[in-house]
This record gives C-alpha cells, sequence and structure tokens, in this order.
C-alpha cells in the first residue's frame, strides 16, 4: 500500500467524523425511535448555533416519556442560549408532574435562571426540609434571660422562588418572633412550662410572608436559662447612683474646705487689722501728751482700767470650768 493510499483513507475518515459530528445521525434515530419527531436538518443547524444537540435530544426524550407535552425544542433552546440548565429544568418539570405540582416550563425557566436550583425546590416542595435556628437570647419580663433553639420545618413556595426572600431571612424572622414572644412573659417560668407558646405565637405571625418558603412548622428543640440581666441592671444603677452620691458628697466637703479656709483667711486678716490698730494706741497717747488732752492722771486712770479689765478676763476664765461643771451637775 502506497503512502497516497494511505493519506486518501485518512482524509475519508477524517471527513466521515466530521459528517457524524455535524450530521448526527445516531442522535437522530435515537429520537426517532423514542418517540421524539425531530428533523436531521435541526440537529445540524443546532451545531451551526453552538447548541448541543445531545442535551436537546435526551431532555425530548425524557419530558416525552414523561407524559410532558409543553415541552418543546425551541424553547429548549432558548433557554439553553440564556445560559439556563435544561436539564435540571426538566427533571424538575418531571417530578413535580409525578407529585402533581402546578410547575409551568416558562416558571421552571425562570426560577433557573434566576439562579435557584429548580430541580432541588421541587425535591424540597415534596419533602420539607428542616432548619435549625442558632441560638436566640431573650430576656423575660422579670429579667432572666432565655437561650432558645428552635427546628423550622419548611417547604419550597414554587410560585415565591423569583424574587421571594431565602432561609436567612426566614431565621430573622423566627429569631425575632422568639424574642418578642419571650419578652411578652411575665416570668421565665412560664416560658419553660409552655415551650409550645413560643410556636404558636410565632406561627400566628405569618413569617413566611414573601419568603420562597412555606411554614409548615416551628418546634422549640432547647431552652436554656442565662443571666439574671434584671439583677445585673440594678446592680449596675446602684453603683451608678453610689458613685453619683459620692461625687456630690465630695464636692460638698471640698465647697466646705474652701469655705472654712475663706473664713481663716478673713479672721487672720481681722487679728491683723486688730493688732495694727493696737499698735496705734501708744504713739496716740503720745501725741495727746504733747498736745495737752491728755494728763498724766487721765493716763493714770486709763492703765487702772486695763488692769482691771485684764484681771477680770483672767477671773472669768479661772471661774469658767467650774460654772461649765456646776451646770452639769445641776442638770444630772
Amino acid at each position: 500500500m502506497t503512502y497516497g493510499t494511505i493519506g486518501v483513507i485518512v482524509v475519508i475518515v477524517v471527513l466521515f467524523f466530521i459528517f457524524l459530528y455535524y450530521v448526527p445521525v445516531i442522535l437522530w434515530f435515537s429520537a426517532l425511535v423514542s418517540g421524539v419527531r425531530i428533523s436531521l436538518l435541526q440537529l445540524i443547524l443546532m451545531r451551526i448555533r453552538k447548541v448541543p444537540p445531545t442535551a436537546i435530544v435526551r431532555a425530548m426524550i425524557e419530558a416525552h416519556k414523561a407524559g410532558l407535552r409543553g415541552v418543546k425544542r425551541d424553547e429548549l433552546e432558548a433557554h439553553y442560549l440564556a445560559g439556563g440548565n435544561i436539564e435540571k429544568v426538566v427533571h424538575a418539570l418531571v417530578s413535580a408532574s409525578k407529585a402533581n405540582i402546578d410547575l409551568t416550563f416558562q416558571m421552571a425557566t425562570a426560577i433557573d435562571l434566576a439562579g435557584r436550583d429548580v430541580f432541588q425546590a421541587v425535591q424540597m416542595s415534596v419533602n420539607p426540609k428542616v432548619i435549625d435556628t442558632p441560638p436566640v437570647t431573650a430576656v423575660a419580663k422579670n429579667g432572666i434571660q432565655l437561650i432558645a433553639k428552635a427546628r423550622v420545618t419548611v417547604r419550597a413556595n414554587i410560585k415565591q422562588l423569583v424574587g421571594g426572600a431565602g432561609e436567612e431571612t426566614v431565621l430573622a424572622r423566627v429569631g425575632e418572633g422568639i424574642v418578642s414572644s419571650i419578652g411578652s412573659a411575665e416570668t421565665h417560668e412560664m416560658v419553660l412550662e409552655k415551650p409550645d407558646s413560643i410556636s404558636k405565637v410565632v406561627l400566628e405571625k405569618g413569617l413566611d410572608a414573601g419568603t420562597a418558603f412555606e411554614i409548615l412548622s416551628i418546634d422549640i428543640a432547647d431552652i436554656d436559662i442565662g443571666k439574671n440581666i434584671g439583677a445585673e441592671l440594678q446592680m449596675d444603677q446602684a453603683e451608678a447612683d453610689k458613685n453619683i452620691a459620692q461625687a456630690k458628697a465630695e464636692e460638698r466637703r471640698a465647697m466646705a474646705v474652701a469655705l472654712e479656709q475663706e473664713m481663716k483667711a478673713k479672721a487672720q486678716e481681722a487679728r491683723a487689722k486688730v493688732i495694727e490698730a493696737e499698735a496705734e494706741i501708744p504713739l496716740a497717747i503720745a501725741d495727746a501728751f504733747r498736745s495737752g488732752n491728755l494728763g498724766v492722771m487721765d493716763y493714770q486712770k486709763y492703765r487702772n482700767i486695763e488692769a482691771d479689765t485684764s484681771m477680770r478676763d483672767s477671773l472669768s476664765k479661772s471661774t469658767q470650768p467650774q460654772t461649765v461643771k456646776k451646770e452639769k451637775e445641776e442638770k444630772k
């Protein structure tokens, strides 16, 4: 066999595989025997439009075998070109059909393009999901702190999947409802005795409005007793009041000390004036002698009066303790 013959055979094989790639005869025959009518020309055009014919044909075969009549080739191609997952969409439609869930092709594609897993949403609608809330801390009216954990059973709401809030919103609303329910209780013993009252109050508030889920039940899994918040607040308030009272007392003491210092300064000033005035007396007497206004006898009388006054002061000071002692004895 010459090199030319080998080259021709290689070219024929390559052309044959290229032909099978652009003209998927086997795929067309598989669709034909499965009851799906699709022309060979459409499969070739899919290759040109960069749409995988295998995915389209498999989706059409699955929908046909499941009895879905609303799935069309053009819609599948459009959804693929829009960036959707046609396999999950068809799986979701089949599951919804078997579970008697009203899910149209347009709704399924909208959910898929919105970024949600439409097949998982249908499964969650059939088999509800249990979500555990993080520990929720709340305080009853008597000041006792309670830490509650809840289990929320939710089911996907197909009609609200597009534009509906997710699990985080549901958990936040449930936590808010638990806090409100515990906070309205008079004592923490009432909550511990009837934890189901929390579930009833929370469920009555319609927390699933505007979300992609339907809350089926809220079960309180655990309740623990935390701190005595009321007592701690009272202690903090008492400590604050004590500090304020101490500050006011210190302010009054400082004012009293300042007033005392001021009075001492005034007393010292008065004593200084008295001493200064007493120092001027001899000068006044000498001036009176020189001017003739004061004689020797007048001066002698002044000295006698001064001595007599000094003696009386001494006597009064010596007899004062005895008088006080006598008065005390008389009172007794």
